[in-house]
């Protein structure tokens, strides 16, 4: 994490003590200057098992929640209205010990989405990751759907 102003750790030091993190045992452990990419990171513990004795679905789907909404909000501006709308995981195989998770989006993405806005003034766009364990075996998929438009006034639309 070098290269990161003192607020941005601040700010990363902060997440890692949000009541859902901290009592689910998630820990954001890499995050990229520009805020473009985040890594967490959730080791199996006795209060994030599930009644099987595997990670609970729901710590996994946590630790993915927020992060593709938060790179964009980054990297577009304030001039731009950004929500998670949906979100999916598909469970592929059961979680043990630490998983991790990784959440990017390049620039040239960032960049194709501008373009899109400026013409269709808003979209939905699906981002999608993977958890993996520490052998880097594939955990879960997840898919996220983010709603994003230009801030004012849309047009009326007739019809």
């Amino acid at each position: 994490m070098n290269k990161i102003s003192w607020k941005k750790r601040f700010k990363i030091w902060l997440f890692n003590f949000y009541p859902p993190y901290l009592g689910a045992g998630i820990r954001i452990k890499e995050i990229a200057p520009d805020l473009s990419y985040f890594r967490s990171e959730m080791n199996l513990r006795f209060y994030n098992r599930n009644y099987v004795g595997v990670h609970f679905g729901g710590s996994l789907y946590s630790m993915c929640d927020p992060f593709f909404m938060l790179i964009l909000l980054e990297k577009l501006g304030s001039d731009y209205i950004v929500w998670d709308k949906a979100g999916n995981m598909i469970f592929v195989k059961p979680g043990m010990g630490k998983v991790i998770a990784e959440f990017r989006i390049s620039d040239s993405e960032i960049q194709r989405i501008k373009e899109e806005i400026e013409v269709k003034k808003k979209g939905d766009y699906l981002f999608t990751t993977e958890v993996k364990n520490e052998e880097g075996e594939i955990i879960a998929k997840l898919e996220k759907t983010v709603y994003i438009r230009k801030r004012g006034r849309l047009p009326v639309q007739n019809g």
